[in-house]
């Protein structure tokens, strides 16, 4: 269950930032697959790619990216249960048998998640499969006999230090993934409303940027969801509904004029009621705002 077959479907344009890190991928998983000539004679491409960096910081995601942009080379995602068994002597041949079948497909890519779970540093208080399992990764990695042309192996990890130092050398590139910028993290926002309805500016956006230093994607990506649950608190909270004109449910081009939407009990035309008293198909919630935005920060 290791191949993956479908494509993720995750382009090089829907992550935000990290450009650096985007043209190292790019320079050695699609070049040397698209313009093998370039990677003849000494130039040759990356075995072994190490992402690190803190966590929510985009690296599985980049991941998904390679996936999907290296579209003619076999994709492997491993984790550590895939390796791992009960029978001794089993797991070593397991990951023999992943590069055997990874050299069968060629070009490949063997991308494995969290990689310090499998190859930390070795010890005295460790187990001695454990133990076999890295040494089978050192030797299929680079090993006398062994030929891994056309095979990238991608690491991710967010504690680097712990990897073992023989396996951290099979990883001629090390690529950091930093928390992202303001520039970045507002692209995030952007991002993750999609196709939201939202009353935001750039400015506004420029603004969120600013005021989430230190945030990674994935805690800016939990904000944007929470923001997206205020229009329906304010739904659930409201006393008052007025009717508005807006697309019908059924068919989105049609304008109909009898949807109902929260409103003060104040306004002209507002109708006393709660949100269970409204048809299913009735209700038009309010576009998500900067206030929202304000009250998930």
């Amino acid at each position: 269950g290791a191949i993956v077959i479908e494509r993720p479907n995750v382009k090089w344009s829907d992550v935000a930032g990290l450009e650096g890190a985007k043209e190292a991928l790019k320079e050695a998983v699609i070049l040397p697959i698209k313009f093998p000539h370039l990677f003849t004679g000494k130039r040759t491409p990356w075995r072994g790619i190490l992402l690190f960096g803190p966590p929510g910081t985009g690296k599985s995601y980049l991941a998904k990216a390679v996936a999907t942009e290296a579209n003619n080379s076999t994709f492997f995602s491993i984790s550590s249960s895939d390796l791992v068994s009960k029978w001794l002597g089993e797991s070593e041949k397991l990951v023999k048998n992943l590069f055997q079948l990874a050299r069968e497909n060629k070009p490949s890519i063997i991308f494995i998640d969290e990689i310090d779970s499998l190859c930390g540093s070795r010890s005295e208080n460790e187990s001695e499969a454990a133990r076999r399992i890295k040494t089978e990764f050192l030797v299929q990695m680079q090993g006398v006999g062994v030929d891994n042309d056309g095979i990238l192996v991608l690491g991710a990890t967010n504690i680097p230090w712990v990897l073992d130092s023989a396996i951290r050398r099979r990883f001629e590139k090390r690529i950091y993934i930093p928390l992202p910028e303001a520039h970045a993290r507002a692209a995030m926002f952007k991002l993750h409303l999609g196709t939201t309805q939202n009353s935001l500016t750039e400015t506004d956006f420029r603004e969120l940027g600013k005021k989430t230093d230190g945030y990674s994607g994935a805690d800016i990506s939990i904000i944007v969801r929470d923001a997206l649950m205020q229009p329906v608190r304010k739904v659930q909270s409201a006393t008052h509904f007025k009717k508005v004109r807006g697309p019908s449910r059924a068919d989105p081009n049609k304008i109909v004029d009898d949807l109902l939407t929260p409103c003060s009990p104040g306004d002209p035309g507002a109708i006393e009621m709660t949100w269970m008293d409204v048809p299913g198909d009735k209700l038009l919630e309010p576009v998500v705002c900067m206030s929202d935005m304000l009250r998930s920060l």
